[in-house]
């Protein structure tokens, strides 16, 4: 599923998601049988890591988003590796897993001209890839380092208020959740949930039989980074 939209087009799709009312759920809308529907993309990494856990999550975070900004988004993720040629078609770049993350040179390369050019990565520990994802960040930025992202920012008011910040859905470590970024000339171009295992709020309530306010307050955070995404993407 490729997001090749005109000039035109993001223009009324961002000024749509950024309606006042939009903090509010509505109806979702049955999505029309458009295979150019935005969505979010799912990184295939090479390392060992499960870059397919939590199989449910994005569908659900997809139709929740659908509902919130009653925006036509696609039911299902596409599936990209970092050499994808339609990599820059997809405003919102997902990683996932509990293992060990590794990328090529020429895949470096190319996920630094995505997030340069105005692409946007949510990197989500799934508990154990915290080690290898902060190396390979490190070779991907190496002049840049994480950083608390500020409670003020728009990735935690953009659509739902979130306060305090990332949700902690499960506890692990029993370490406080942290939501960290990487900025670029003062754009968040990478958000790391870490210490937070927020994918797993977001999949089906069986899977992981979390609280309902849990997965509500996972659900809302990931509507908002999807929002924030995509209304600080440049036209393609």
């Amino acid at each position: 599923m490729k997001l090749r939209l005109s000039r035109l087009a993001w223009g009324a799709f961002i000024a749509l998601m950024l309606r006042p009312e939009l903090g509010c759920a509505q109806s979702p809308a049955a999505p029309p049988a458009d295979r150019t529907l935005p969505t979010i993309a799912r990184l295939h990494y090479d390392g060992g890591g499960d870059w397919y856990a939590n199989p449910s999550s994005l569908p659900n975070l997809l139709q929740r988003i659908a509902r919130d900004t009653r925006l036509p988004v696609a039911e299902r993720e596409a599936v990209v590796t970092p050499l994808s040629p339609d990599l820059h078609d997809y405003p919102y770049l997902y990683m996932t897993g509990h293992g060990n993350v590794r990328f090529s040179e020429a895949e470096l390369s190319a996920l630094r001209a995505y997030l340069l050019a105005g692409g946007f990565l949510h990197a989500d520990d799934n508990y154990g890839m915290d080690e290898s994802f902060r190396r390979e960040l490190r070779l991907l930025f190496p002049d840049k380092e994480l950083v608390a992202v500020p409670l003020d920012h728009p990735v935690y008011r953009i659509v739902h208020p979130l306060p305090d910040g990332l949700p902690k859905v499960h506890e692990h470590d029993g370490l406080p959740a942290e939501g960290l970024g990487l900025f670029h000339e003062g754009r968040l171009v990478v958000f790391y949930s870490y210490q937070s295992d927020l994918g797993d709020g977001w999949e089906d309530p069986q899977v992981h039989d979390d609280p309902l306010e849990i997965r509500e307050q996972a659900l809302r955070m990931g509507v908002n980074l999807f929002t924030y995404a995509v209304a600080q993407r440049k036209p393609l």
